[in-house]
């Protein structure tokens, strides 16, 4: 299929994007969006509550270094010189507040506990693509798909990097709304496979022109051609994506260019669409 094809095909894509089936799935997305909301509110809540715990534990061990100086101090004779009172005064606010540096200590590792087993539950956005996913195999060396499939997973590393920072941590709100950013991933990681099945064929494609008869391997060769300007223009799509997300992380504080990363995820998607029914068709 020509480039003019796949252009129009996916036109045809992206106005079915458009219909009635779009409703559906931003209606679908709004439900997860309040599921997510909740999730990151508290997940900057447990993160609230190890920082104040670290802060009182650094307070308390402050307080009871200071005490255990006075009590050098009195048994030296440097403060309180031979004061009795002094003494016992002194080695019952050490315990005292030696116990609080404790009860301080078991109350930050549970809030770590608690957190670790938090982000277990529900991974932070933009982490699971790029730590829990196994890396793809690439194809053979040698192959047109290799590079396009090796610059697809750098992308995948750099787009799961900027959606991170969209999405916000603790200290700095999310740019975008949470339900955004996941429509953004999701949509990408169908490219992706979408991307790799289009790879796959190409392959597979190569392996039969290689053990074809000579003068029966022109079409193969022109398949191989067209497969990989699949590949460029999904490719490029998603790059675009990576580019969007990129340019709103850069520009948070303004308005206007936080909708790009919107119109990106669109085009990403019918982009997806398109290569699935290629596909579909060519399996």
């Amino acid at each position: 299929m020509r480039g003019r094809e796949l252009y129009q095909l996916t036109q045809l894509a992206n106005r079915y994007l458009n219909s009635q089936v779009v409703a559906q799935v931003q209606e679908a997305w709004t439900r997860r969006g309040d599921e997510q909301v909740r999730i990151e509110r508290q997940r900057r809540r447990l993160a609230r509550k190890r920082a104040w715990a670290s802060r009182w534990l650094t307070a308390w061990l402050v307080i009871t270094m200071l005490c255990g100086l006075l009590i050098v101090g009195v048994l030296t004779g440097a403060v309180a010189e031979g004061d009795v009172s002094a003494l016992f005064g002194a080695i019952a606010a050490a315990m005292v507040t030696a116990v609080i540096t404790f009860r301080s200590t078991l109350k930050l590792a549970m809030s770590k506990n608690a957190q670790r087993e938090f982000d277990t539950r529900h991974p932070p956005p933009g982490l699971p693509a790029a730590a829990a996913a196994a890396p793809a195999a690439l194809p053979p060396k040698g192959s047109a798909a290799r590079e396009p499939m090796q610059r697809l997973a750098e992308a995948e590393k750099a787009l799961a990097q900027v959606l991170a920072q969209l999405s916000g941590t603790a200290s700095m709100p999310a740019a975008v709304p949470v339900e955004s950013v996941a429509q953004a991933q999701t949509t990408s990681a169908e490219a992706a496979t979408a991307l790799r099945a289009v790879s796959g064929q190409l392959v597979a494609v190569e392996l039969a022109k290689d053990h074809a008869p000579p003068l029966e391997r022109g079409p193969l060769v022109e398949g191989i051609a067209r497969l990989r300007e699949q590949l460029d223009e999904g490719l490029d799509g998603y790059r675009s994506l990576v580019a969007a997300a990129g340019r709103v992380v850069a520009a948070s504080s303004a308005p206007g260019p936080k909708q790009e990363l919107t119109e990106a995820t669109d085009h990403l998607a019918g982009l997806a669409v398109a290569l699935r029914e290629l596909s579909d068709a060519a399996g």
